[in-house]
């Protein structure tokens, strides 16, 4: 016993030459204690740390030997094999280091002889003449300067020589590299050669110490030589743009410290390079070396990647500490920071911009360092009011959204450094007080809060200014901040902010106070606000808070959490929860998990559990709302010692919560649970590793410790125990019809069980092995999941077995093993594609479990190979593969001969792709990179090519077709085909199929012949029928399955050619053994992939091809042989080519977005090397972009249109990430230029594009509001992003905005307008943005409102939606003002309606922004509101009659409602402000004179009066509900009422009256009805009712009745009489016929209603109640009709509803009011709705169940009663629940009959199911029936049985009369009967062959069982061979047993 050893270190041994090895056998004494002695043994040793040891002693035993004084010539020699030890070994070998650091302390007597050592062997090294050994050498240069002291001297020593190589190897390599351009493979190696050469020359300058008076040396020194010619190199190296940005980079450091070393005087150092920054050297007055080495970097043309590394340079090598350079040096600061604002403006690429923010942070740096000792001037310029800072600032505003992220890092760098700058330059000032702190923090506390810098900004403040400032200005910033944590985007940032702050603010006041006062203000201020989300807020918001906030505020004061648990406990009786709110219980959970989790709680259970009961926890296990089931688990499950003892209470917990937790729809909730219980099996293997431990360790202590109370047996037994009960619920739960996510959650826990627990080795004990608990039934039940219709679930059993010892599969007999192998075969031919799914699954189980047929050996022509013990199983595995692929090809090459002769046999019978599929999945699960079977294995690889192209060739005419989805075309009529012939001539595409040419027009007749289709499919079959090879039966055969047939076909080719490049080794030389895969089957298979990519029309075709391709291409890019490596790029310029002609016999396709040739390109791609310069991909865009522009040659638009889509597919690939940026501006042109095109395939694609990129520069839409802020960006990010499209944008609009309405009258539509008001409403100015940028948003405004003038009602629209972010909130009042003058008076002779409406929609679209800002309450702004208000009444004649135009009528009535309301909420009702304006008055005579008074002339034809009349009721009804407020109720001066809106002849009119009156009633507190309404709207039930009677709008009608039930029915029920003529009674009658008759939505409400309307009456006296009882039936059948599978969702909610509502009274009734079939009735449809597939009725439906606990005579029936619980046990409390009531209702005899019923299922016809469900599958191939994936029978079954069982173990008395009993076995006898029968007609394994049929048996089978138990039992006879319901009994076991199973029970 032991615990697992952790993975030991890996060292590389160090060996030495044979000469130096013979020296040291020669040298080493006899007793073995000299040095040579030593080193010979260490050398001897193969283990490298084993020689770690050894070399440690080295310098020990040297020590010894000083004290001797002596130096023998022994010594001498193990110190120079010592030296070339230290050489040989490579640079990241810990030995090395090792040492090094031993030979530091060599004492000092041996230093001379050891340096001498060292220099000769250096010597050595450095006059290698071989190019690849240079690396090597550079490594030992760079180790010996690296901590150790020899080598340091070593170098020095040889410094000449040092600087000599390092020149000549820089040299060498560059040209090496300039030789092998294009291999990238060699060329990344050269060029980290290169790089580390140049690190290396920089790191010998810096450290050895001569260089200082280098520039005292004569020029023709060798070594000024030498470093004259290194500062060429660096040079060269700087301004070459094809090599490495890290070389260039690494060039500019270079420069700069040769530059500072060599040249003289150092005073002049800052001019000198500050000239060369700014392009003004002179060369008159520089030394002639500098001009020979940096003419480059002199001239006015340097690169601007030479420039930025330059400036790296200067900031990285010169000394900025203290001010040493003195004013020049401050000059030289300021000049390169200038010269970086220019740089940023105009770099675009993402690594220079990634390098130039690193730069501006280390600028930041400097100028940090200058300012502690620096001049004023320098001050000044760097204050935060200078122009540097200004343009810092701004260049954090710009860029703290950029989507890099290390780029926005910088940004806070940046940030952080200008406040300590500014903070340098102020003289003992306040920091917090500063105005520019001040500004800074009010303007960013300005922002909105989805701005990510908004966070990293003012946690840098909070560090320097200290959070009591910004509470100060903002109390509720931590609320604020918390609102916003439902965003996850944001979540981090957030966290980070609330961390900065509330740590800040505790050290403030603890410093403030002595004692612990400060806690109460910081719990207020920070936990308050926590506890408040927690309980109220929404999901992702309290999820987020938990994860990322609550950890961070337990760390900072633990102390926190017994507050937290103070208040949530409190309140946790109150605030229960629900499926939608966590609760106050929720909250506690989630506290205490994450408490638990972080050690802020003590962890034994007895410690944490007095602070919550095991009551709760129960609760919280199965809580009706998921987190709070997750956060319960994960208090129990999560720990932060994981060594930690489970106790016997989790135990009981854990099991108690998997028993009702599997089965959750969530995938994200069935991960977490996974998941943590992991990571508790993770607790018991570890702690049970310390209770093996103090097991072995008890005899010598006592029993009990502080580790465990009970002996460690005990525990570890208790650990034994509760596994195994794990294991056997688990099993339980893989019964037959449990449901996907039971079956994923059980596998996968599984799963982690034989992960965490495998089988011991090396003596190390375990607790538990998965495998002790397998028997055959659970071996047979792992098999059979691989018949899931779900991937996933097949993935997880697969695992599952490999993990289970290869000993289980002797469980199954050969018998079995032959029919499992059968049906694979079978499977893998089948017409149902996950089929070969499944059959792929079983062959590989079959496989790697050596239970292959005995038969299937005949396929492997070879003998058994030789093979060590160790590879017998691989070797094993790899000939099983070779024997199934084998088979499986042979069977595929008959069925593709057959498919030659007739494809639709193929396609109905056999076809094709499933063979593929499993021959795939076989090689994927086989390693083949070590075959011990090579010459077997090529010619079957060279088989499968032959093979996979056959099988292409086959099915590739289809799917090559123009029309492959309608291969079989039902054109029959000319005129449809003339139309066919006229689109396919206008979009001109390119293909050799004769639809191009000709369009084909069918014969009437009942077949068609496939043969005029396509010439290369000769022989198939005529008839659309076709007789089965081998069952001989006639099958239909429709387009859609030949269709699936070819298209699957070609996409596992695909993927199986794909695999073979991916997997195989190739060979790296012609008639090589080492590789499978020859360079021609490579070269065949890139033609394979190019052919059929350019050339399938079909989807699913080419882009399965596009992932086989994509696999090849990765290989390609890693392939050592150039050759190979190079065939992309040819490929790219061939198809490249290809496009750029329009050559009519080209077979591109110029439809379907270009089909596969997108896909093509993107594959060549994005295979390319991220690292590297991506020339690929700049070549391609380069002659994309020039393609897709627009061009005057009409006839070249095909490749305009294949360019489009080529770069609408490369921008959205998210793969080549930053790479593609650059070219957006371009894309962006050529989209916006493309969609004024003439021809429509043009303008189609220039959409998508343009559609794709808007996605790829403001990210995906992340919420429901189009221009929602989070997919938008500032006007200044956005154009230094892209600043071509500047100039370009504006010079667009100006286009379109100057001739969108002209004087001529000329319809002018500017197709282009759209794209470009698309693209600016996207954008919006910051309060941020500086005054430096010349990029400024201000001249886009006036041009986006003359687009508001266009003859197109949608631009205008999009033109006022886009020029409201243009402008601030204080802007908009003028703005507003401004546009209202424009518009025209009354008196005007000349006015256009198009100007009119334009005007108005900004007008209103700016108001409406104005009044949602949170500034609204402002009395500034209100005032500002009023003045509009005042210009708005100037042009009143607009809203009136005098306006003949309906549509801007609309708006001006829209704009003075926008009024009404904003002021009128400023006043809070009383309306002065509108009063003293007189705009009420205005409003009340707009109305009074209106249409809705005096009538409507108007028909529906009329422009505008839909939109009119909703604007006009929308007034109205504010109108009368204000005044009505004012007077009291009084309805004076009303200039129109609600009963008139009611009774309009308009719906529209009507439909919004009632919405707004329902908003109202709906409002109304609960409980009070009309009293809690205004006077208004009191009374108002007799309008309602006779509104009900007569209206026709079935969304007015619907309404009316939201309204009757909304309220109080006993208000308005008793006047039906009154105002409808019908009594109480028939206006029930009434309201049901309709919840009969009508459509789903007013089915709904009409039953809610309905019911409202029962429970009134069965309140009132016994009368009434008679009166109705006659009607329940009906109702009853209403409701148990609302509950069927065939209703949709919202009838089957509403019927949830219904029955919550009338529980107390007909389903918990002590005295039942219905009769006992009905009230059962309605029980069977809460059960039917707690198992409904939809999460929402479930729910409603728990709520029932949780009300029928709450009642008082049924709280007792179970323990959970008023707890919020889920669906999953609300079933069994639902049945608790029944039995008890049955019980107390003394009906049981009447009652069980039923519940049997319920049991037996008595419903089923299995005969007739079994018929229709067999003519379903062979009919159709993708149409399915309904399917409740969530519902489960034998659950339902089993809780039944249990509770029928329970009740009648309680009883007394026989419940059945022995007549009814004998019925009953009799029913179900036959049944069993039947069911054995169905089995026998059944194939083997029917289980695979016929899963269906199989399961709806095996289920029927488990229920007749257990109503047979429960018949047994009523008989007096449990004992017999009857078996119960148990889902531990296997289903091959019940099958084998069902014949002898009848026969004892009957």
């Amino acid at each position: 016993m032991g615990v697992k050893k952790k993975k030991e270190m890996q060292v590389m041994a160090l060996t030495i030459c044979h000469q130096d090895f013979q020296t040291l056998r020669a040298l080493a004494d006899i007793e073995g204690k000299n040095l040579a002695s030593l080193l010979l043994h260490c050398v001897q040793l193969t283990d490298g740390v084993s020689q770690i040891h050894y070399v440690k002693q080295i310098v020990p035993l040297l020590e010894k030997a000083d004290k001797n004084g002596t130096c023998d010539s022994t010594i001498r020699s193990c110190l120079d094999i010592l030296a070339g030890i230290y050489l040989c070994l490579s640079l990241k070998n810990p030995l090395k280091k090792v040492l090094a650091s031993s030979l530091n302390g060599l004492p000092e007597f041996f230093l001379s002889e050891a340096i001498q050592s060292f220099t000769s062997r250096l010597q050595e090294e450095l006059n290698t003449a071989d190019l690849y050994s240079y690396r090597k050498v550079i490594d030992n240069i760079s180790s010996c300067m690296e901590n150790f002291n020899l080598g340091r001297t070593s170098v020095t020593n040889l410094l000449k020589n040092v600087l000599h190589f390092l020149q000549k190897s820089l040299i060498e390599i560059s040209e090496e590299n300039r030789k092998f351009a294009g291999n990238r493979i060699v060329q990344t190696q050269l060029m980290n050669d290169l790089l580390v050469g140049t690190r290396v020359s920089v790191m010998v300058v810096q450290k050895v110490q001569c260089f200082q008076r280098i520039h005292l040396n004569i020029s023709s020194s060798p070594m000024w030589q030498n470093m004259c010619g290194l500062l060429g190199i660096f040079t060269k190296f700087l301004s070459d743009d094809d090599l490495l940005q890290t070389i260039q980079s690494t060039s500019g450091l270079a420069v700069v410290l040769f530059i500072k070393t060599m040249f003289h005087p150092p005073e002049k150092i800052p001019d000198l390079i500050s000239s060369m920054l700014l392009h003004s050297v002179d060369c008159t007055s520089v030394p002639e070396w500098f001009l020979n080495c940096c003419r480059r970097l002199c001239g006015v043309d340097v690169p601007q990647p030479a420039l930025l590394f330059l400036c790296q340079g200067t900031l990285t090598m010169l000394d900025w500490q203290n001010a040493r350079m003195g004013p020049s040096g401050e000059a030289l600061l300021l000049d390169t920071v200038h010269v970086l604002f220019t740089l940023s403006s105009q770099i675009k690429e993402s690594t220079l911009e990634m390098f130039l923010s690193r730069i501006l942070a280390s600028w930041t740096n400097s100028a940090i360092h200058v300012l502690e000792s620096s001049s004023p001037s320098l001050r000044d310029s760097l204050n935060g009011n200078s122009s540097i800072v200004k343009r810092l600032l701004e260049y954090v505003y710009t860029h703290w959204e950029h989507p890099l992220d290390a780029l926005r890092h910088q940004t806070k760098i940046i940030f952080r450094n200008i406040l300590q700058m500014h903070q340098l330059t102020i003289e003992n000032s306040d920091l917090a007080t500063d105005h520019f702190i001040v500004e800074l923090t009010e303007s960013l506390l300005r922002l909105e809060w989805h701005i990510k810098g908004k966070y990293t900004c003012l946690g840098c403040l909070v560090d320097y200014v200290g959070v009591e400032h910004i509470l100060a200005l903002a109390k509720t910033i931590p609320s604020q901040i918390l609102e916003v944590m439902g965003d996850q985007s944001l979540v981090p940032y957030a966290s980070d902010l609330l961390e900065t702050m509330f740590k800040n603010h505790k050290s403030h006041l603890k410093s403030q106070t002595v004692d612990s006062a400060w806690i109460d203000e910081w719990h207020e201020t920070w936990v308050s606000p926590l506890l408040l989300i927690l309980c109220e807020g929404n999901l992702d918001q309290k999820s987020y808070v938990i994860d990322y906030y609550l950890p961070k505020l337990l760390n900072c004061n633990p102390e926190s959490l017994s507050y937290m648990v103070k208040i949530l406990q409190t309140s946790a009786d109150a605030k229960t929860g629900s499926y939608n709110s966590r609760g106050a219980l929720g909250a506690l959970m989630a506290c205490l998990r994450t408490a638990r989790a972080h050690g802020h709680l003590q962890s034994a259970a007895d410690a944490w559990g007095n602070l919550v009961t095991s009551a709760r926890i129960k609760q919280g296990l199965i809580h009706q709302h998921c987190q709070v089931r997750l956060d319960t688990l994960g208090l129990l499950c999560e720990s932060n010692r994981s060594t930690e003892i489970i106790s016997p209470e989790e135990m009981q917990w854990i099991q108690f919560f998997i028993t009702y937790n599997l089965n959750n729809p969530s995938p994200g909730v069935r991960q977490q649970i996974c998941s943590l219980l992991k990571k508790l099996f993770c607790r018991i293997q570890e702690s049970s590793q310390v209770l093996y431990k103090l097991e072995q360790s008890k005899a010598k202590c006592e029993p009990e410790n502080e580790f465990t109370k009970q002996h460690p047996s005990v525990s570890l037994q208790q650990y034994k125990n509760f596994m195994s009960s794990i294991c056997n619920s688990l099993f339980e739960a893989l019964f037959p019809g449990s449901s996907y996510p039971t079956r994923f959650s059980a596998l996968t826990i599984l799963g982690s069980m034989a992960e965490v627990f495998p089988v011991p080795e090396g003596g190390v004990q375990t607790v538990y092995q998965l495998s002790h608990d397998i028997d055959i039934g659970r071996l047979e039940t792992l098999i059979e999941c691989f018949t899931s219709t779900f991937e996933e679930v097949k993935i997880l059993a697969f695992d599952l077995l490999m993990k289970l010892p290869k000993t289980i599969v002797q469980f199954l007999d050969s018998e079995k093993l032959q029919g499992l192998f059968q049906a694979a075969l079978e499977l893998s031919k089948s017409t149902k594609p996950y089929d070969c799914v499944t059959a792929s699954y079983l062959l590989n189980f079959l496989i790697w479990q050596n239970a292959l047929p005995s038969s299937l050996s005949a396929y492997l022509k070879t003998q058994q190979v030789a093979c060590e013990d160790g590879d017998k199983s691989a070797a094993m595995v790899e000939r099983n593969t070779l024997m199934v692929i084998e088979c499986l090809l042979e069977n595929l090459e008959e069925e593709i001969s057959q498919a030659e002769n007739s494809l639709l046999q193929a396609a109905a019978s056999f076809p094709m792709y499933g063979r593929v599929h499993c021959i795939t999945g076989a090689l994927q699960k086989l390693s083949l990179n070590s075959l011990q079977f090579a010459n077997e294995w090529r010619p079957m690889v060279e088989k499968l090519l032959l093979t996979s192209y056959r099988l292409s060739a086959v099915v590739s005419p289809v799917i090559q077709s123009s029309s492959p989805e309608g291969l079989i075309p039902m054109d029959t009529d000319s005129e449809s085909a003339s139309r066919l012939q006229t689109i396919l001539n206008e979009i001109q595409p390119r293909d050799t199929n004769d639809y191009f040419n000709q369009a084909k027009i069918l014969k009437e007749r009942d077949s068609f012949d496939l043969k005029d289709l396509n010439a290369s499919v000769r022989s198939i079959d005529t008839s659309a029928e076709s007789k089965g090879s081998k069952e001989g039966k006639t099958c239909d055969v429709t387009a859609q399955m030949v269709l699936v047939c070819c298209w699957r076909s070609m996409k596992e080719v695909a993927l199986l050619l794909g695999t073979l490049c991916q997997l195989l080794p190739m060979q790296s030389a012609p008639e090589s053994p080492d590789g499978l895969l020859t360079v021609e089957q490579v070269k065949e298979i890139g033609d394979y992939f190019k052919h059929h990519l350019l050339q399938s029309r079909h989807r699913g075709a080419f882009e399965l091809a596009y992932t086989g391709f994509v696999k090849l291409t990765e290989v390609l890019n890693r392939c050592p042989d150039v050759g190979l490596q190079k065939l992309p790029e040819q490929w790219l310029q061939n198809v490249l080519e290809e496009v750029k002609c329009s050559d009519p016999s080209s077979k591109l396709c110029a439809t379907r977005r270009s089909a596969g040739i997108p896909f093509y390109i993107q594959a060549l791609l994005a295979s390319e090397p991220k690292k590297g310069k991506m020339d690929l991909l700049k070549i391609t865009m380069k002659e994309l972009i020039s393609l897709a522009g627009p061009t005057d040659d009409s006839q070249s638009t095909v490749p305009q249109v294949h360019a489009l889509n080529i770069l609408r597919a490369l921008f959205r690939d998210t793969r080549l990430g930053e790479n593609i940026i650059p070219y957006v501006a371009d894309g962006a042109k050529a989209a916006i230029l493309g969609f004024t095109s003439p021809v429509w395939a043009v303008r189609n694609s220039s959409t998508l594009l343009f559609s794709t990129l808007i996605t790829r520069i403001f990210g995906v839409k992340r919420g429901k509001d189009e221009l929602s802020k989070k997919n938008r960006m500032t006007g200044s990010e956005f154009f230094s992003r892209f600043p071509e499209l500047y100039p370009f944008l504006l010079k667009q609009l100006e286009a379109v905005a100057n001739t969108v309405d002209s004087d001529t009258g000329e319809l002018n539509r500017h197709p282009s307008m759209f794209l470009l008001l698309l693209v600016l409403g996207r954008l919006y100015p910051s309060p941020m943005d500086g005054t430096y940028s010349a990029l400024s948003m201000a001249p886009f405004v006036p041009f986006i409102m003359r687009c508001g003038r266009s003859p197109v009602y949608r631009s205008r629209e999009m033109a006022a939606r886009a020029l409201v972010p243009f402008l601030l909130i204080d802007e908009i009042p003028n703005t507003v003002r401004t546009l209202l003058a424009e518009l025209p008076n009354c008196t005007d002779q000349r006015f256009r309606q198009n100007h009119i409406h334009g005007t108005l929609l900004q007008v209103f679209h700016l108001l409406q922004a104005f009044s949602d800002s949170k500034y609204r309450m402002n009395t500034y702004l209100q005032q500002e509101l009023a003045d509009i208000a005042v210009c708005t009444k100037a042009k009143l004649w607009l809203a009136k009659r005098q306006n003949p135009c309906l549509v801007t009528r609309a708006v001006y009535i829209d704009v003075l409602f926008l009024l009404t309301r904003c002021l009128d909420k400023a006043a809070k009702g009383s309306q002065p402000v509108l009063e003293h304006l007189g705009l009420w008055e205005e409003v009340r005579g707009i109305i009074s004179g209106s249409e809705l008074i005096t009538g409507f002339p108007y028909t529906f034809t009329v422009p505008g009066l839909p939109q009119y009349l909703q604007s006009l009721t929308k007034l109205a009804i504010t109108t009368v509900l204000a005044v009505a407020a004012k007077d009291g109720g009084q309805r004076r001066d009303v200039p129109i009422s609600l009963s008139q809106l009611l009774e309009s002849s308009f719906p529209e009119v009507r439909l919004l009256t009632l919405e707004s009156l329902l908003e109202r009633f709906s409002a109304a507190a609960p409980g009070l009805g009309e009293k809690g309404l205004p006077p208004l709207l009191q009374n108002m039930g007799g309008t309602f009712l006779m509104l009900a009677m007569k209206e026709n709008h079935p969304e007015c009608f619907c309404k009316i009745l939201k309204i009757l039930h909304c309220m109080d029915s006993s208000e308005w029920l008793p006047q039906t009489e009154q105002y409808i003529q019908l009594t109480p009674k028939e206006f029930l009658i009434w309201t049901m016929d309709i919840a009969s008759n009508e459509r789903s939505e007013i089915q709904s409400i009409a039953l809610r209603l309905a019911s409202k309307m029962i429970a009134h009456h069965m309140q009132m006296c016994e009368e009434t109640r008679d009166s109705v009882a006659p009607k329940l039936q009906q109702w009853v059948q209403l409701v148990i009709a609302s509950c069927g599978d065939n209703r949709p969702p919202e009838s089957r909610l509403a019927a949830a509803e219904v029955l919550t509502s009338t529980a107390p009274c007909f389903l918990t009734n002590v005295h039942p009011i219905l009769g006992l079939q009905d009230t059962l009735a309605l029980w069977r449809c809460v059960l039917t709705l707690l198992q409904s597939e939809e999460q929402a009725v479930r729910d409603a439906a728990t709520e029932t169940v949780m009300t029928t606990m709450s009642q008082e005579n049924t709280c007792q029936s179970t323990e959970f009663a008023f707890c919020q619980v889920d669906a999953s046990i609300a079933l069994t409390l639902a049945l608790a629940v029944l039995c008890d009531l049955l019980k107390q209702w003394d009906q049981l005899e009447p009652g069980l009959p039923v519940l049997l019923g319920w049991l037996l299922g008595e419903d089923d016809d299995l005969t007739a199911h079994a018929e229709s469900t067999h003519q379903v599958e062979e009919d159709y191939l993708f149409e399915k029936a309904e399917v409740n994936f969530w519902a489960e029978t034998l659950i339902f079954v089993k809780y039944l049985n249990k509770h029928i069982l329970g009740l009648l173990s309680k009883s007394s008395w026989h419940p059945l009369s022995p007549e009814r009993l004998r019925h009953f076995q009799r029913t179900a006898s036959e049944q069993y009967h039947l069911l054995s029968q169905l089995f026998r007609e059944l194939p083997p394994p029917a289980e695979f062959l016929k899963t269906v049929d199989f399961m709806r048996l095996r289920i029927q089978e488990e229920r007749t069982l257990a109503c047979l138990r429960l018949l047994a039992f009523l008989e007096g006879k449990e004992g017999a061979d009857i078996l119960v319901l148990s889902a531990s009994d296997s289903p091959t076991e019940v099958n084998q047993l069902t014949l002898q199973r009848t026969e004892a029970a009957f």
